[in-house]
C-alpha cells in the first residue's frame, strides 16, 4: 500500500500492518462509499410531522437518526462509532421529508469536548435540569426540552453500539471501552480517546461539521497517567490515536467535489501554552505527529502553537513532518495571538484556551458562536471608488483617491453590519429592543456550547459565551497591488493621467500591451518587502480595523476582522474587471493575505517581511498567510534546519497564521493526467486539506499557478 507524498523521502513504518491496511481502505473510499448508501431518514412516516414546531421536528428527526441509522464496526478497529448518512457529508441535517431536506446544519465551531471528558454527557443532562429549574420562559424551556430528548437520542444511538459489540467477542475491549463513555467521565487515555470519537461522531452523524480543538491538551494528562502507571505503552497509544484519525476519514468517496472532498472542518491543534504560562507540549502531541507523518492523512488539517518559547524538539518534529508537503501542518503565532485576544477584551481565564472554528480561524473552544462574512476588497476599488472605469473618477492625487477608497471600504463594513442586524434580530418598538429573531434548530450542538444550556438559548440564537460575526477582507494584496500602480504610474510618474489610465483598463488592456507589461515588471509589488508599497497594506488594514470595532457589540455580537479568500478568488474572478497592476479580467488573484502569484521575487522572508508590517494583532479571528516552498529547497539537514530558521522567523517577525506547502509542480501535473495513482495525494486550499484529484479542474490549475 502506498501513502501518496509530494516529497522523495520515505515516510516512516511505525504501526502494526493492520492498522495501515485499515488507513488505506478508509482513504481508499471504502467507508465512505458505504456511508453513500444510505443518505438520510425519511419523516414521512412521522404521524403529525408537518404540524410540528421546528423544535419538535429537530427533535424527531435526531431520535429517527438515533434509531435508524446503519451501526458500522469496521473489521478490526480499536474505537467505535460512525457517522453513517450520507446527506451529512454536505453539511445538512440527514432528514428529508417529502422528497426534501428540513434543517440546515451548523460548522465553524470547536465543541466543549473537556466538559465531555471530565464529566461526561451525564453531567451535561444534570447541567439542563439544574437550568429548566431557573427558567420559565415557553422559548427557553422548550429549547432545554429539546437538549433532554437529543441527550436521549444520544443515548439510544449509544446503546445500538453497545448491542452491537456485545454480539462479537473480538471486540470486547472496545465494548469495556464504551460502556463508561461518553456518558461518564473518561478514566484512562483509551477512554478518553473514545469519548471524544463517539461525541464527534454522533455530532456529524446529525449532519455538523465541528472542530477538535487542542487534542493534545485534552488527552495528554490521561496518557502520562498510564504511562507512569504502566497500563499502556507509548506504541500502543499510538496505535489507538492511530484509528482515531483513520475513523475521521470515513466520509471519503473520492470523484469530483469542486473545491475537493476533506473540508468538513474537524481541525486540530497542537503545543502552546495553558493559564500559566507553561508548555503543554506532551507525549500526544509527538504521536499525533507520527501518525500524520506515516499515513498522510490529511483529514485534519493540524496547526501547531508557536512562540519564542517552543521547545527545540516540536520545532525540529514539525519541521520533518513538513516536509512530506500535503499542507497538513499549519502554524499560529501563539504569542501575537494572545496579545490580540487580550487586547480585544477577552478574559485572561479564556485567552489562552484558544483553538480555531474547524477552519483557522481563531476563537475560544465551545465557548463560540462564529461566523465570518467574506468580501472582496478589491471590487470595491474597481467598481465603486473607480466607478467601474466608467471616466468620472477623478482624484488629484493619491491621497484623495485613497481616502475615497477607504471611505468606501467602511461603508461596506457598516452595511455588513446592518444585514447581518436585520437578518438575526427585529425590534419590538414597545420596548425599542433587539430580540433574536428564531433561527434553525441546532440543539446537538447547543449542548456542547457553554452558555447555552444556561441561557436556555442555542447556539444559532446567541446562545454561547461568546457570539462573534467578523467581516473578512479579501483581495487585500491585489487591492494593495492596484492602488500602488495607480500611485506610481499616474501620480508619481505622471505617464498618463488617470482618465487615460482607466481607459485601459476599462478594454481589459487590449492595444495597450507595452504599458501593461511595464506596469506588470517594473514595480516592487506586495510580498516583495518594499515598503512604499506595503505602507498602502498597513493603511488598509487599520481603517478596517477601526470600521469593524467602532461596530462592535451594537447588535450584541462582537464585529471582529479578519483576513482571508479560502479560495474565493475562483469566485470572485468572473465580477472583477481588469486590475491596475497588470493582469487581465478572468486572471485568478492573490489568495488569502498572500503575494499576487507570480509578484513576490525575493523569496520566503520578503513575503512574511511584507505580510508583517501591518497591526495584526487588530486581526482579531486571523490573517491567513500561505507560502508555497520548494521541495529542493527542503531537502537534507541543511533543507531541515531552513523550515526550522523560517518557522523561528515568523514568530520573530510576528506571523499571525501561515499556511505552509511543499509540493512538485510536476507531480501535480501528473496527478491531473493519471488520477488514478495519486489518489491520497493532498494540497492545502486555503484552510482545508484536499486531496488533489478531488478538486476541479479549475481549482487544480489555481493550485498549480500557485506553485512556481
Amino acid at each position: 500500500m502506498k501513502f501518496n507524498t509530494a516529497s522523495k523521502i520515505e515516510r516512516p513504518i511505525r504501526l502494526c500492518q493492520s492498522t495501515r491496511q485499515f488507513a488505506y481502505d478508509s482513504l481508499m473510499h471504502v467507508y465512505g462509499l458505504d456511508t453513500a448508501k444510505t443518505e438520510s431518514v425519511l419523516m414521512d412516516d412521522i404521524v403529525g410531522f408537518e404540524q410540528m414546531s421546528d423544535l419538535e421536528k429537530y427533535d424527531a428527526i435526531i431520535r429517527k437518526i438515533a434509531q435508524t441509522a446503519p451501526i458500522r464496526i469496521c473489521d478490526g478497529e480499536m474505537i467505535s462509532g460512525a457517522a453513517t448518512l450520507g446527506m451529512a457529508i454536505y453539511h445538512k441535517v440527514p432528514a428529508v421529508y417529502k422528497g426534501n431536506c428540513i434543517f440546515e446544519s451548523v460548522s465553524h465551531l470547536t465543541v466543549d469536548f473537556e466538559t465531555v471528558l471530565r464529566r461526561g454527557i451525564n453531567g451535561i443532562r444534570d447541567d439542563v435540569y439544574k437550568s429548566l429549574s431557573r427558567h420559565s420562559e415557553t422559548r427557553k424551556v422548550e429549547f432545554l426540552h429539546s437538549c433532554l430528548a437529543t441527550i436521549d437520542s444520544f443515548s439510544l444511538w449509544h446503546k445500538r453500539y453497545i448491542l452491537s459489540l456485545e454480539k462479537d467477542s473480538k471486540y470486547e475491549k472496545n465494548l469495556q471501552n464504551l460502556l463508561q463513555v461518553p456518558f461518564s467521565p473518561a478514566r484512562n487515555f483509551y477512554e478518553a480517546v473514545q469519548s471524544i470519537w463517539f461525541t464527534f461522531a454522533f455530532l456529524r452523524l446529525c449532519g455538523n461539521w465541528p472542530g477538535i480543538g487542542r487534542i493534545d491538551w485534552l488527552l495528554g494528562d490521561y496518557l502520562k497517567k498510564d504511562l507512569a502507571d504502566k497500563t499502556l505503552t507509548l506504541d500502543k497509544a499510538r496505535e489507538i490515536l492511530a484509528h482515531f484519525f483513520i475513523k475521521g476519514c470515513e466520509w471519503i468517496k473520492g470523484g469530483n467535489y469542486e473545491s475537493g472532498d476533506a473540508q468538513h472542518y474537524q481541525n486540530i491543534v497542537l503545543s502552546g501554552t495553558d493559564q500559566s504560562g507553561n508548555d503543554i507540549t506532551n507525549e500526544v502531541t509527538y504521536l499525533v505527529l507520527d501518525i500524520i507523518e506515516e499515513l498522510g492523512i490529511s483529514d485534519f488539517p493540524t496547526t501547531i502553537r508557536l512562540s519564542k518559547n517552543t521547545p527545540e524538539k516540536l520545532l525540529r518534529r514539525a519541521s520533518e513532518v513538513l516536509r512530506f508537503g500535503g499542507g497538513i501542518l499549519a502554524f499560529y503565532n501563539e504569542d501575537l495571538i494572545l496579545k490580540s485576544l487580550t487586547e480585544y477584551g477577552y478574559p485572561p481565564q479564556d485567552v489562552w484556551k484558544f483553538a480555531n472554528d474547524g477552519c483557522w480561524e481563531v476563537q475560544i473552544p465551545g465557548k463560540t458562536f462564529f461566523r465570518y462574512i467574506p468580501f472582496d476588497c478589491l471590487q470595491i476599488l474597481q467598481q465603486k471608488t473607480l466607478d467601474n472605469y466608467s471616466g468620472t473618477a477623478h482624484f488629484e492625487n493619491f491621497e484623495e483617491l485613497y481616502n475615497k477608497f477607504s471611505q468606501d471600504l467602511t461603508e461596506k463594513v457598516i452595511n455588513i453590519y446592518h444585514n447581518i442586524s436585520n437578518e438575526l434580530f427585529f425590534t419590538d418598538d414597545s420596548k425599542a429592543i433587539l430580540q433574536h429573531k428564531p433561527m434553525t434548530p441546532c440543539t446537538a450542538v447547543s449542548i456542547f456550547e457553554e452558555g447555552c444550556i444556561e441561557k436556555g438559548v442555542s447556539y444559532l440564537e446567541g446562545g454561547p459565551v461568546y457570539n462573534i460575526i467578523s467581516p473578512h477582507i479579501g483581495g487585500l494584496p491585489d487591492t494593495v497591488n492596484s492602488l500602488y500602480a495607480i500611485k506610481k504610474f499616474v501620480f508619481n510618474e505622471k505617464k498618463q493621467t488617470l482618465s487615460e489610465f482607466l481607459k485601459m483598463l476599462k478594454n481589459n488592456w487590449d492595444g495597450y500591451e507595452i504599458y501593461r507589461r511595464y506596469i506588470l515588471n517594473n514595480y516592487s509589488y506586495y510580498g516583495n518587502d518594499n515598503d512604499e508599497c506595503d505602507n498602502i497594506a498597513v493603511r488598509i488594514l487599520a481603517d478596517f480595523a477601526k470600521a469593524c470595532r467602532l461596530l462592535d457589540g451594537r447588535c450584541d455580537y462582537a464585529f471582529p476582522a479578519g483576513v482571508s479568500t479560502f479560495g474565493r478568488q475562483l469566485e470572485w474572478m468572473p465580477s472583477r474587471l481588469a486590475s491596475a497592476h497588470g493582469h487581465k479580467k478572468g486572471e485568478i488573484l492573490a489568495p488569502n493575505y498572500s503575494p499576487t502569484p507570480g509578484s513576490d521575487c525575493n523569496g520566503a522572508t520578503a513575503i512574511i517581511r511584507s505580510y508583517c508590517k501591518g497591526d495584526l494583532s487588530k486581526m482579531v479571528t486571523g490573517a491567513a498567510l500561505d507560502v508555497k516552498l520548494l521541495l529542493s529547497s527542503v531537502e537534507g539537514d541543511d533543507g531541515l534546519n531552513a523550515i526550522m530558521g523560517l518557522l523561528r522567523g515568523f514568530v520573530a517577525l510576528g506571523v499571525y497564521f501561515i499556511q505552509p506547502d511543499i509540493q512538485d509542480k510536476e507531480i501535480l501535473k501528473e496527478a491531473q493526467l493519471h488520477p488514478e495513482n495519486y489518489q491520497t495525494l493532498s494540497v492545502r486550499v486555503s484552510g482545508w486539506n484536499a486531496r488533489f484529484v478531488t478538486l476541479c479542474k479549475e481549482w487544480q490549475d489555481m493550485i498549480i499557478n500557485e506553485n512556481k
